[in-house]
């Protein structure tokens, strides 16, 4: 999560919330449930996640997508608009190159935020994300380029 201040990007929290062990429905739960606890506790005015893509085995893709899904629900059950951006997207706007690797997100999530130490691989995704859509807000073109507004979802 991050803060927008003006052109100025600031840190808020970062973290993963673990599905644990179990059927499918109960670590989609568990999803819905810790997202739910973090929109309550830092209310973000808006949310935007990653679409996904189809990777070599379909069981992942298909695990990703419900979980994504769950993620986009408890944000559009709490009345947030949601953006999602393609992971060429992402890489572009943080690093300037679309199929940057991950060190290099990485590296230019800690110098973007300040951050003490290079974040976590998963941490930089999700950060990189946010200030993506915060440069697409702050430019007024990333979040609504080919995108229409959906039940408070860009799609």
């Amino acid at each position: 999560m991050i803060e927008t201040r003006g052109a100025r990007l600031a840190y808020v929290t970062s973290g993963c919330v673990k599905s644990g062990a179990g059927d499918l429905a109960a670590r989609l739960k568990a999803i819905l449930e810790g997202l739910n606890q973090v929109i309550a506790e830092h209310a973000p005015a808006e949310v935007a996640v990653e679409k996904v893509f189809v990777n070599a085995n379909p069981q992942s893709t298909l695990a990703l997508g419900q979980a994504r899904g769950t993620a986009i629900c408890a944000a559009v059950l709490a009345g947030l608009p949601v953006a999602e951006y393609t992971a060429l997207q992402v890489k572009k706007s943080v690093v300037g190159n679309g199929h940057a690797a991950k060190d290099q997100v990485q590296h230019m999530v800690r110098q973007l935020l300040a951050l003490p130490g290079t974040p976590a691989a998963d941490a930089a995704d999700a950060l990189a994300c946010a200030i993506c859509h915060a440069h697409g807000a702050r430019l007024g073109m990333l979040e609504t380029r080919n995108f229409r507004l959906k039940r408070g979802r860009l799609v």
